[in-house]
């Protein structure tokens, strides 16, 4: 099969590695712009709110700790993980202990208070700890994979794609190339490629924090939708969910009443006081989201597939995810 894979970020990065193992003969058009995966945060557990959404982020979770050369290609840290909600935790806890036996625990509200520092919780929350959980980073994990490609019969090409056509075969500069599939996982300009789709490009952004966070863990609270991590030199990465839909990718700027916002809310939810604090950098990137969300193989027809994020943070689910889009693109 003669497979090309549209986007050389986290996702279309790890695809092409899986299908060049299957045998596939592989191009991935990679030029290399400002992307997701150069400004991701790279959380990484394995709990999430969807029980579904749950068993492939274990699974990715899984390998990451237990392949050697992926924890190298990704620079795997293992901070731990708290995730902050009201919903039933259940099922989900459930599918991250079938995965990853003894990794997950539910507490109550005065222990996320003393053991990593949250206040002024809803009597209703609860908290999902993971010892095996952290972040890892998705640019130096491209970067790994796109070199192994190349280094392994696989083409990888810096044309920027102008077209993507159904036969299915694409168009660059250099002319139309033809092939048996093609996977658009080009993120934000997802849409542009594939019509009839709901593809929408959302802005995503975070800062880089000196804020005495008293929580060694990564941690995610959807009460607020402030989420972080450590970083270094004790700085803490924090960000929020950002309300900038249908952005240019080639044009997003820093929205800096959310970063006042992030930094307000972090404030309150620690109950860190006093001092001036500004961010040391804000990072404005963008992602590429449907509903319902999620990391997987979609059909666009004529012999074309997407595989984009679908929610945002592909991180926590693209190696569970890329495994079970390679294996049906080699079995169609």
């Amino acid at each position: 099969m003669r497979a090309a894979v549209v986007g050389g970020g986290v996702a279309g990065a790890a695809l092409a590695w899986r299908l060049r193992t299957a045998g596939a003969d592989v191009t991935v058009y990679a030029p290399g712009a400002a992307d997701a995966s150069g400004a991701s945060g790279g959380l990484v557990r394995g709990f999430e709110v969807d029980g579904g959404a749950a068993r492939d982020a274990a699974e990715s979770l899984a390998e990451l700790r237990a392949d050697d050369l992926v924890r190298d290609w990704a620079g795997y840290r293992e901070t731990g993980s708290v995730y902050v909600t009201a919903d039933d935790v259940t099922p989900s806890v459930a599918a991250v202990e079938a995965v990853l036996p003894g990794s997950a625990s539910v507490v109550d509200g005065a222990e996320l208070a003393r053991r990593f520092g949250f206040r002024d919780l809803p009597a209703d929350a609860a908290g999902v700890v993971e010892r095996h959980a952290g972040h890892f980073s998705p640019d130096r994990f491209r970067e790994h994979a796109l070199r192994w490609l190349a280094g392994h019969g696989g083409d990888v090409r810096t044309e920027r794609v102008a077209e993507v056509l159904p036969g299915p075969a694409v168009r660059t500069s250099a002319g139309v190339t033809a092939f048996d599939a093609v996977v658009v996982a080009a993120g934000a300009w997802t849409p542009r490629l594939v019509g009839g789709e709901p593809l929408r490009a959302k802005q995503i952004q975070y800062g880089l924090y000196r804020l005495p966070i008293p929580c060694a863990a990564s941690f995610v609270d959807d009460r607020t939708g402030l989420y972080g991590r450590p970083d270094r030199d004790g700085a803490f990465l924090l960000g929020m969910g950002c309300d900038r839909w249908d952005v240019d990718p080639d044009g997003v700027t820093p929205d800096h009443d959310l970063a006042a916002r992030v930094l307000d809310t972090a404030r309150r939810r620690f109950g860190v006081a006093g001092g001036e604090v500004v961010a040391d950098r804000v990072v404005a990137s963008f992602d590429c989201y449907r509903s319902p969300g999620g990391l997987r193989l979609v059909d666009a027809g004529g012999g074309v597939s997407t595989f984009t994020g679908g929610s945002g943070g592909a991180a926590k689910t693209v190696l569970a995810a890329s495994r079970r889009a390679a294996a049906e693109l080699v079995a169609s």
